[in-house]
């Protein structure tokens, strides 16, 4: 049986990642900017929240169809029963 390869080493994940990174932080917002609050809560605080959001969804993703989360003497053994 020919084995998965790591989520390490596929770079489209990297890329997702380091491009989700980069929009957590808001060095892309002007300086000072607060306005406007929605519910008491600048703006930029709703866009950090919602690309963490899209951050564990990623990994999520990653996580239930890159990783290989068991042996591969486990899957022989799931397949003789």
């Amino acid at each position: 049986m020919k084995g998965k390869k790591e989520p390490i080493r596929y770079w489209k994940i990297w890329v997702v990642l380091f491009i989700l990174l980069s929009l957590s932080v808001p060095w892309y917002l002007p300086a000072g900017t607060y306005e406007p609050l929605i519910l008491g809560v600048p703006y930029w605080a709703y866009i950090i929240m919602g690309v963490s959001l899209l951050i564990s969804i990623t990994l999520t993703y990653v996580l239930d169809r890159y990783w290989q989360m068991t042996d591969e003497e486990e899957e022989d053994e799931e397949w003789k029963i």
